[in-house]
């Protein structure tokens, strides 16, 4: 009898749920020098692999051990940080709680968690809001807060868009894919995040030149803003024509061409070409069809 009586009581403490079961579940999950950082880090590989245990795991130890921090450098600001990043990583308790809550909606949002995510995207709007994101691919930062009004924005609209790592390469990459399937709106959605959160880099980046850069791929590249944003903008022209509205095309052409017209796009065959010379020609297409 007593055999049985422990062999229950072992049964119940291994079962799901049980403390000891969470704390063997925690133990899966390696939250190596514990740095809020290295959290958010591994929190944006757990969204990548679509696992929401892990995102779930990393984000709310996360938030569990620096919201405090965060909420305290919060209330200090009484508007976004600017300056060099030395002075935005300075609020890097605020930075990554922020990041994290975008991280935890957006695994609730493709896991079709809805109120979860909404719950995620409104605690950053009302409780850390001035939070940065630095994108280290393209070595800039982005507003978690205004992310997700636009992600509320999408719920709301119906919309399943997915932003990734939020870096303009993304956004071309997710534009084409929309311009083969001939959907205008969320073609019109990725260009429009890419012209919000590049196009005052890439129109420096354009006035700094005086003819395309040609030097070496590395050169070419250097300017990573003005060739997605380029791009982006050659998409949507191309897509309003396909969609029969011409005069919407010639008017996103000619921005291209007057906004952006050094870009360069890299084909993966390997070599690049000129979306505002692509773009001159679809204008004298159309105009041919007058």
């Amino acid at each position: 009898m007593l055999k049985h009586i422990l062999t229950g009581a072992l049964v119940i403490l291994f079962a799901a749920g049980s403390p000891i079961a969470h704390a063997q579940e925690k133990a899966a999950y390696n939250f190596g020098d514990f740095k809020s950082s290295t959290l958010a880090t591994k929190a944006w590989q757990a969204l990548a692999a679509n696992d929401l245990d892990a995102v779930l795991a990393y984000t709310n130890k996360c938030i569990e051990m620096y919201a405090g921090n965060a909420k305290q450098m919060q209330a200090e600001l009484t508007e976004y940080p600017v300056g060099d990043d030395q002075k935005i990583f300075s609020y890097w308790a605020l930075n990554d709680v922020a990041t994290s809550l975008f991280i935890q909606g957006e695994a609730y949002r493709k896991a079709g968690k809805i109120e979860e995510a909404k719950a995620a995207f409104n605690q950053i709007i009302s409780e850390y809001s001035f939070g940065q994101t630095y994108d280290v691919g393209n070595k800039a930062f982005w507003k978690p807060a205004e992310a997700a009004k636009e992600k509320l924005d999408m719920i709301a609209q119906g919309l399943d868009l997915d932003f990734g790592n939020m870096t303009s390469a993304y956004f071309v990459q997710k534009g084409w894919e929309a311009l083969a399937k001939k959907d205008l709106k969320v073609l019109k959605a990725y260009v429009q995040k890419n012209l919000d959160m590049y196009g005052q880099r890439a129109r420096e980046m354009q006035a700094t030149l005086s003819e395309f850069p040609w030097e070496s791929p590395e050169k070419i590249h250097s300017y990573w803003a003005l060739n997605d944003v380029g791009t982006s903008l050659f998409q949507l022209g191309q897509g309003y024509r396909n969609a029969g509205m011409n005069d919407e095309a010639i008017a996103t052409f000619k921005q291209l061409i007057n906004e952006y017209g050094y870009g360069q796009c890299w084909d993966p065959q390997g070599w690049f070409w000129k979306p505002a010379e692509a773009a001159q020609q679809q204008i004298i297409e159309i105009e041919a069809l007058k």
